[in-house]
């Protein structure tokens, strides 16, 4: 198998499809080990190409008959599909193939979830289900018949017919084969209904497993927020009679918006307050809405080729977030979003699996499902929304949706729309798309006769293939602060085009202190030379809350960094602005409970990497826990007000005011466990009366090493709950001390409980413990030969979870000679398995490459 998958793919090798499909017709006869797919499809000559190979895609099936225009055909088969002799007009293919959901424990195609028949398509699961041209630029019409025993039969689009044991479908609006969808299980719905501006009634059903009921009504009515929010903020009306939403327990991904029929990873759907924490209603509000926007931004309009992937999920991320900024708070939203963005995407963009928002090619279309082509998709986006101003996007946005409905489009076709709507040329811009890596962002300043100078040098280093950088258009958001506090230049957008530039601001009496790159308003490293005093006035004065924010984190890490380098003890002047933010009453709690949490540790890692500085994962835990201390003691006297004042006392509900004084409360928490051995942390636990007050005292007592029996209470009650019990695996690993990671990991993945074959479990323990720096990092390597056993382990069964785990060693050349030596060595056995899949053989003969 090795030796067979290593064929590359380049974007400049796209060729249009020999064929287009007028429509497709298929009927599923389910069986766990012996499922039937006929297909009827009617193929016309592609006027665009003089090409005529009749080729479809097939991987993993087996053919029972093949008919052209009614006639028996022997093709020639391979591995990844067949060719035909096909004429050069009009005609008709019918195919049957046979399959097997119930031993695919790779979840992609149709396989089985605990005795539910469910699909993942995307990017190339429709080849795994029948004979097909697997390519989103191949859109058709899909009317489906399910025959099965299931009470429950779903597909696309609209029912048409159905009767014991039999139903039938019709999707009208053209899609790739990625889109396609079908669910057939024992299922129990919660209906809503929405009508649409135009005035049509839509039918929303969330579809779940018997006895998960009452953990739905949220998703229902996030869904009917993001419709609204969609009509509402950029004209689009959704154009089915149904929207269904399923709920799957065994899923790779968050969830995936096939057309008129959602499947979701159940983590990302059931919420109920008993059961799931303020951070997890947020996020399942936000991948509904993701889901969602989606029938516009990547199903009405969908990409030409897989390169262009980050055309539907860039835009889709942006727009989910712009959707949770106006639910929520748009300031700490801002913030969430560029923390992960830093911990994800920009450690891609600093190591061995850096590429472009666009990549120019690949091996496994699945390993690019990344921070790079979402987070930095969505970031790129947003400054084009920054440069051309509010208006103008969304009339290039109008003129998208009208120009390109029904189309697979490129990057060139999205970029057009804003030259032709704004006049602009963005060639420049474009770079963005093809130029990997962060740029760092440095600069100048100086003051003389009024005029205050800024100065910007753009650099982006090199990246895996690029060696050289052009310079970017970097739209750099600026305002000025008087000495006293009071802002005299508002948000200014500066917009960068050189590789060295200046701007400048006139009529100022003193010289200001410089507010840059507010609102975060590019994906760029700022580097400048600043003093913890300017620092802290930034905090105490900023008019911007994420620079406001900023500084704090900036403080932060130059304790940190200086307690690791220098020895240092904590910084009483950073202890005392935190106490001075902490304390004012003006900040959302939620905006001061991310001001109170420190720097990831991976983050002062990466850090301290590109300082020249080899990051000792220890002492960086042991800085960070010093730190905690040190802080818990400065804010002692404030922390019972603090938290006291926190408390809601009225019904629980997941709203942004509630969650952010939840947030601050279990911050303040987390602290107190630090100077009183768990006690108040006990009390909230033995009262707690839902999941985020449950969850944040079981880690404040595992804080203060007074969590055993807790644990075992926990177990105990919610050992029936399979998304509640993954955060209970989860929060040993991350909580343990770094000495004993590796005998937490053996210990929980040796219970019976414990299902590799299932990913969100599997990411609550293997994942935790790539997450757990100084554990994973651990000098005796049994954190890395861990991470080894169970990658090769699960590759045989599911090989996009590990090649995405994989991921856990992409840093590994940040550190000392005798871990990198460890790593290798671990790299290398993965790599040496003769089965190893394709997925996992480009994941880590790209880290290795390194």
């Amino acid at each position: 198998m090795k030796d067979a998958v290593h064929q590359t793919f380049y974007l400049a090798d796209y060729q249009p499809p020999a064929y287009l499909i007028e429509d497709v017709t298929l009927t599923f006869r389910l069986s766990p080990r012996a499922t039937r797919v006929l297909s009827r499809i009617h193929f016309v000559p592609n006027p665009d190409t003089s090409d005529r190979t009749f080729f479809l895609h097939g991987e993993q099936l087996t053919l029972i008959s093949a008919k052209i225009d009614g006639h028996e055909i022997t093709p020639t088969l391979t591995d990844t599909g067949l060719t035909a002799e096909a004429p050069d007009a009009p005609f008709t293919w019918e195919a049957e193939v046979e399959i097997s959901p119930e031993t695919n424990t790779a979840l992609e195609g149709l396989y089985m979830s605990n005795g539910m028949y469910c699909t993942q398509c995307e990017a190339e699961g429709f080849r795994k289900i029948t004979y097909y041209p697997d390519r989103p630029d191949v859109m058709a019409p899909f009317s489906v018949r399910i025959e099965g025993e299931q009470p429950i039969l779903l597909s696309n689009g609209n029912p048409t017919a159905s009767g014991k044991g039999w139903a039938e479908w019709h999707d009208p609006w053209p899609k790739p084969a990625y889109l396609f969808a079908l669910v057939a299980g024992d299922l129990r719905a919660t209906t809503g209904s929405f009508t649409t501006r135009s005035g049509r009634d839509v039918t929303l059903n969330l579809w779940v497993r018997p006895g998960d009921e009452d953990k739905t009504a949220f998703g229902l009515q996030a869904l009917i927020d993001s419709m609204k929010w969609d009509e509402d903020v950029y004209g689009r009306e959704y154009d089915l009679d149904l929207f269904n939403i399923v709920a799957v327990s065994d899923f790779n991904m968050g969830a995936m918006e096939n057309k008129g029929l959602n499947i979701f990873n159940s983590s990302a759907v059931l919420a109920s307050p008993e059961t799931a924490t303020d951070a997890n209603f947020e996020r399942i509000e936000g991948i509904i809405a993701h889901e969602y926007f989606h029938n516009w931004t990547g199903n009405r309009i969908t990409c030409r080729d897989w390169f262009q992937l980050c055309l539907k999920e860039g835009l889709t991320v942006f727009r989910d977030q712009q959707f949770t900024s106006d639910m929520r708070s748009a300031s700490v939203k801002r913030i969430s979003d560029v923390l992960m963005l830093r911990a994800r995407q920009f450690r891609e963009d600093a190591g061995p699996l850096a590429h472009p928002v666009r990549p120019e090619q690949f091996q496994e279309i699945n390993n690019f499902y990344t921070a790079t082509i979402y987070e930095k998709g969505a970031e790129v986006i947003g400054m084009l929304k920054r440069l051309v101003g509010d208006r103008d996007y969304y009339r290039a946005l109008d003129v998208y949706f009208q120009r390109h409905d029904g189309h697979a489009c490129t990057i060139e076709d999205w970029l057009q729309v804003f030259e032709d709507t704004t006049g602009r040329d963005l060639s420049q811009f474009k770079r963005w798309y093809s130029q990997a890596g962060t740029p760092l962002l440095h600069v100048e300043d100086s003051f003389e006769d009024g005029t205050y100078t800024l100065t910007f040098r753009q650099e982006t280093r090199p990246t895996p293939g690029q060696p050289d950088k052009a310079p970017l258009v970097i739209p750099i958001a600026v305002g000025l602060l008087s000495p006293d506090g009071t802002e005299v230049v508002p948000t200014t957008l500066c917009e960068m085009s050189a590789a060295t530039q200046s701007f400048t601001f006139d009529g100022l009496t003193e010289k200001p202190i410089p507010s840059i790159l507010r609102e975060f308003s590019a994906p760029v490293i700022l580097t400048r030379q600043a003093s913890n005093a300017e620092r802290a006035f930034l905090l105490a004065h900023d008019t911007d809350p994420f620079n406001k924010w900023e500084a704090g984190r900036a403080l932060a890490k130059d304790v940190l960094i200086h307690m690791i380098t220098d020895g240092n003890a904590p910084d009483s002047a950073y202890l005392d602005a935190l106490k001075a933010m902490v304390s004012d009453e003006s900040l959302d709690p939620a905006f001061r409970a991310l001001a109170i949490a420190l720097p990831s540790q991976d983050d002062i890692a990466q850090t301290l990497h590109a300082s020249g500085v080899v990051p000792d994962p220890m002492a960086i835990h042991n800085a960070s826990k010093t730190l905690r201390q040190a802080t818990a003691e400065h804010l002692a006297d404030i922390l019972p007000d603090l938290y006291a004042a926190n408390q809601v006392h009225e019904a629980y509900q997941p709203n942004a005011d509630q969650s952010g004084k939840r947030a601050l409360a279990g911050a303040a928490l987390s602290l107190i466990a630090r100077l009183d051995g768990g006690k108040q942390a006990q009390a909230q636990y033995d009262a707690a009366d839902n999941m985020t007050q449950q969850l944040s005292a079981l880690s404040a007592l595992l804080l203060a090493d007074a969590g055993t029996d807790a644990l075992a209470a926990f177990e105990a009650q919610w050992k029936d709950d399979r998304l509640v019990m993954d955060k209970w695996f989860s929060l040993q690993v991350m909580m343990a001390k770094p000495d004993d990671v590796a005998d937490v990991v053996t210990r929980l993945t040796a219970r019976p409980d414990f299902d590799m074959r299932n990913p969100n479990r599997f990411r609550a323990v293997i994942g935790a413990l790539g997450g757990h720096l100084a554990g994973f990092h651990h000098p005796s390597g049994k954190g890395y030969e861990l991470m080894a056993d169970w990658l090769i382990k699960l590759d045989a069964l599911n090989p996009q979870t590990t090649a995405r785990m994989s991921s856990a060693f992409d840093t590994w050349k940040r550190f000392d000679e005798d871990r990198q030596q460890m790593i290798r060595a671990q790299l290398e056995r993965i790599m040496a398995r003769e089965t190893l899949s394709r997925d996992t053989s480009e994941m880590v003969g790209r880290i290795l490459a390194a």
